[in-house]
């Protein structure tokens, strides 16, 4: 199911007959965007994509919020009647609240389409059985992976309602060869199982399908989870209950998330001065959606920041899609200035991640005027021979690494929270 253009104008060109059906749907049909885009005359035809962006305003998440508290409950983003969706599911609503989003049976085809791609490039077939290591709530992401891989005819195992310790030997004993959760979700099932005396290299797992928070395209966590589940290979993906999927890891690069352009149309712009960053500059990923016409998204501001990367040497489809270097890098809200240092939510992850001997930590974030702070609470592995070390090393990274000085405190073993779906790993006092 992979894409096939033969250059980047054909792709353009595909986006573009896409982008003209998807305004020749909602406008005026859709009353958010109808109203959003009165007087942009766009509805009479669209010339090109650089017209598009320049005329086009963008979409926020706070505008969808808004317009769903003045038309409850599931605000005017609606192209058709409602008795045309089928489908609702909602946003996590950790920073602010739950957004509601519906689809029609078009546009959930549309977004299984596009799962089966993460699959395809995961190298998932038929002959796989998928173990979903996830309680099955509102989520959309949990269900189009669920049903995506029961079109490209694979065995599923739906493990919502269990401890780890059951969804665990559910894997063993059913022979599961592909695992889909959270990094964390994954590192901590890998904890579980040694509590409870159950070995992972018996298993027939071999591949973790994972994505929720950034550790995916992360070295250190890739390491991680390779030495706890041996044999599986690691394949990072990322999406939004907004949008649906909306990357895949390139099979050729590890750490990089292909965007699937021939469902969005993709940007990355400089938060603050929304003008387009070079190549090689962390920016903000904004997309539309162009096949989601039941709910659709024109230019909208994810908030999750990414860095496109160089097209690779020599490779045949080189500089045809647009790349994302390390996947997901964070939140534009995540991201704190410490000391005139940018840090980055991944950044303190690889650091941690990559010194080995660490089972979990919390970062707290405080404020002391105008000065912003970073502590870190470190839990150790059960079997650390020597903790207060391991807390040395650990600032000694950081300074290394960042140029920062960040204090790390000792908790005990299994004090700190475990995550099924996002960790939320940082405190804001």
């Amino acid at each position: 199911m992979a894409d096939t253009f033969s250059n980047r104008a054909a792709l353009e060109t595909h986006q573009l007959a896409q982008l003209r059906a998807l305004l020749a749907a909602i406008l005026p049909a859709n009353p958010f965007y109808a109203k959003k885009m009165a007087g942009s005359a766009l509805s009479k035809g669209l010339g090109s994509l650089d017209e598009f962006r320049a005329r086009v305003p963008f979409t926020t998440k706070a505008e969808i919020a808004t317009d769903q508290l003045a038309h409850p409950p599931f605000g005017s983003n609606l192209t058709f009647p409602i008795e045309r969706y089928t489908r609702q599911h909602q946003t996590s609503g950790t920073s602010g609240a739950p957004l509601r989003w519906l689809d029609t049976a078009d546009s959930w085809n549309w977004m299984l389409g596009n799962w089966e791609r993460v699959h395809h490039a995961g190298g998932v077939t038929e002959h796989d059985r998928i173990f979903f290591a996830f309680s099955f709530g509102p989520f959309l992401g949990f269900w189009t992976a669920f049903e995506s891989a029961v079109r490209i005819g694979a065995l599923v195992i739906p493990g919502g309602g269990m401890s780890s310790a059951a969804r665990l030997r559910t894997i063993l004993d059913t022979r599961a060869t592909v695992v889909c959760c959270t990094p964390t979700y994954a590192i901590r099932l890998a904890e579980v199982a040694a509590e409870e005396k159950l070995d992972l290299s018996r298993s027939a797992v071999r591949l973790l399908s994972i994505a929720g928070e950034p550790g995916g395209s992360i070295p250190a966590v890739r390491a991680r989870l390779r030495s706890l589940w041996p044999g599986a290979r690691i394949h990072d993906h990322h999406g939004m209950t907004e949008t649906g999927p909306v990357s895949y890891e390139d099979p050729a690069r590890p750490c990089t998330l292909r965007v699937i352009e021939s469902a969005y149309l993709a940007e990355i712009i400089h938060p603050e001065t929304l003008a387009p960053v070079a190549l090689g500059e962390t920016g903000e990923l904004v997309l539309t959606t162009l096949g989601r016409t039941g709910s659709p998204l024109l230019r909208y501001r994810t908030g999750d920041l990414v860095k496109a990367a160089p097209a690779q040497p020599g490779a045949r489809d080189a500089g045809l899609f647009i790349a994302l270097d390390g996947g997901i890098l964070g939140r534009v809200d995540d991201m704190v200035v410490v000391r005139g240092v940018n840090v980055y939510p991944s950044a303190v992850e690889e650091i941690i991640r990559g010194l080995g001997g660490v089972a979990e930590y919390r970062v707290q974030v405080t404020n002391a005027g105008a000065l912003t702070e970073l502590d870190v609470e470190m839990e150790p592995l059960a079997d650390c021979p020597d903790p207060v070390a391991l807390a040395t090393h650990l600032e000694r990274r950081f300074q290394s690494a960042l140029a920062l000085r960040v204090g790390v405190r000792i908790a005990a073993p299994g004090t700190l929270p475990r995550f099924e779906n996002k960790a939320r790993r940082w405190v804001r006092a």
